[in-house]
């Protein structure tokens, strides 16, 4: 139960903040975005679904690409 408070809480910074205006603020959307996802492999493994297990590895990946471009080589 725990873990979906998280995916809550972070998965709709991470998506509020990617449609701010400002581009200080869609900075930190990928940062949201990764926090939720250990909630998202933990949810999906305990329960089973392993489509969206698998579809955690790609949110994860977009994830990182997002934090590349904004943080590492903005």
């Amino acid at each position: 139960m725990i873990e979906q408070t998280f995916i809550a809480v972070f998965g709709v910074v991470a998506v509020f903040l990617s449609q701010d205006r400002s581009a200080d603020a869609r900075r930190w959307a990928p940062v949201f975005g990764l926090l939720a996802q250990p909630f998202w492999f933990y949810a999906t493994w305990q329960a089973e679904q392993w489509g969206i297990f698998a579809l955690s590895f790609l949110y994860a990946a977009s994830w990182i690409r997002g934090l590349w471009t904004q943080w590492v080589r903005p």
